[in-house]
């Protein structure tokens, strides 16, 4: 079989696109290529209008089978072509898109899933909100991005050692910590006093030492899903009078200049606090990040919901206990034995590409009293209950192997491929 592979973001182009929107599908792509490999030849594509359905003749001659995977949402991919072609897609909205605007019928979903007849996602909740347009009987699959394995070793070792007291890290970037950084620049105008920090210079040799129990959440700045004003308020609120707990924000964009000073101006009005702020934009060698998974005593997602959050699904697989809701696709790896549970509601939204920004769909709201009850219960059970640290740790572990691991992908694509193989077959048949 020919597994025909694509992603509008790339090789070339990802330092470019690196928090655009559907940037994250590359990534996806690229944890996926190494199961794909082993159930069929892998062919990635740059230019689809101009290679899928030459490669898709050249399989039909020699009477091989060959499917299009396309790593984008359904309004993003195109459904013209000869080959058998499947979207594969994130989403965290609790109804897809059923309407159309500006002219373009695929912004309605069902238009191009019905003319592609099969879907790819990631999670079980994607599932059932697909379904219940498409039909119960809707060929599409939950398949998570398989990460486990690249983490299962760094795992392995952490369990040895699951809490470490101190760690320092190399960063070529940008690093910030609240405790040296004059946050007065960053307040209110009539406050306003000294000199802002220089946000867009050329990246510089840092060096940052933690210690204590660290929480981390890696993500988007710009992204809207993130509820990081949360994060940071509840953060500093609930460990007002406690000097060592440190919230490390790792974040992920080409330019995080008007972030920055946004999420700099939230740092300030929050004080005062004895709590430590770490915000870093830069590049971390994959040592550096082992070592920051290493010092993570949890990882923190605050979001309105998640098409399944590679970050997450890392840390844990690395034996790191979260905070996070149970909703979307974090249930299918998110519950009380590997997580602190944050409480969440629903709200009216959005679908996020909608320019009308009509309220169509629902998020997810993190509930900010429920959010400091788990940062407060985590950091007694860090100081206190290392056991049921060690319970959790290795739970996680489990949960994301069961979740996310080459080896359940493997099978769940095997299944879904030979699903299509079947109904091609009966198709052909008179």
């Amino acid at each position: 079989m020919l597994i025909i592979i694509y992603s509008e973001t790339n090789q070339s182009n990802i330092l470019e696109n690196l928090g655009k929107p559907e940037y994250s599908y590359y990534f996806v792509l690229k944890e996926f290529r190494p199961v794909l490999e082993r159930l069929g030849r892998v062919v990635e594509v740059t230019r689809p209008d101009e290679e899928v359905d030459q490669l898709y003749a050249g399989c039909l001659g020699r009477g091989e089978d060959c499917v299009f995977l396309s790593f984008s949402p359904p309004h993003r991919t195109a459904a013209h072509y000869a080959c058998p072609t499947i979207p594969v897609f994130a989403w965290e909205f609790s109804t897809i898109p059923t309407e159309s605007w500006q002219g373009e019928a695929r912004h309605d979903w069902r238009v191009v899933l019905g003319a592609t007849g099969m879907a790819i996602t990631h999670s079980s909740f994607t599932v059932n909100t697909v379904r219940e347009v498409m039909g119960a009987d809707f060929p599409i699959a939950a398949v998570a991005a398989p990460v486990w394995d690249r983490f299962a070793a760094r795992g392995a070792v952490l369990a040895q050692r699951p809490t470490v007291d101190h760690m320092r890290l190399q960063l070529r970037g940008l690093l910030i910590d609240s405790r040296t950084t004059d946050l007065r620049p960053y307040g209110p105008p009539v406050h306003q006093a000294g000199t802002p920090l220089v946000l867009d210079g050329p990246a510089g040799d840092c060096e940052l030492l933690l210690d204590g129990v660290i929480y981390t959440s890696v993500f988007n700045p710009y992204d809207g899903r993130k509820n990081w004003k949360d994060m940071i308020s509840a953060f500093c609120a609930t460990f007002r009078d406690v000097p060592d707990a440190t919230l490390v924000l790792k974040l992920t964009h080409h330019d995080v200049t008007a972030a920055l000073t946004d999420m700099l101006h939230h740092v300030y009005k929050n004080q005062s606090y004895r709590c430590r702020i770490v915000l870093i934009h830069g590049y971390l060698a994959d040592a550096d990040y082992e070592r920051l998974v290493e010092a993570t005593r949890y990882v923190v997602n605050s979001s309105y919901g998640e098409g399944q959050c590679l970050p997450l699904m890392e840390f844990m697989s690395c034996g790191r206990p979260a905070i996070a809701p149970l909703n979307t696709a974090m249930a299918d790896y998110i519950d009380h034995d590997n997580a602190f549970v944050v409480d969440s509601t629903e709200e009216l939204t959005a679908w996020p590409h909608d320019p009308r920004a009509a309220y169509r769909t629902l998020r997810y709201v993190t509930d900010w009293d429920s959010l400091c009850s788990a940062y407060r219960a985590s950091y007694d059970v860090a100081k206190n209950d290392p056991e049921r640290y060690r319970r959790m740790s290795a739970h996680a572990v489990r949960s994301l192997e069961k979740f996310c691991s080459q080896a359940n992908a493997e099978q769940r694509l095997r299944a879904f491929f030979e699903q299509l193989s079947e109904r091609r077959r009966n198709a052909a048949q008179p």
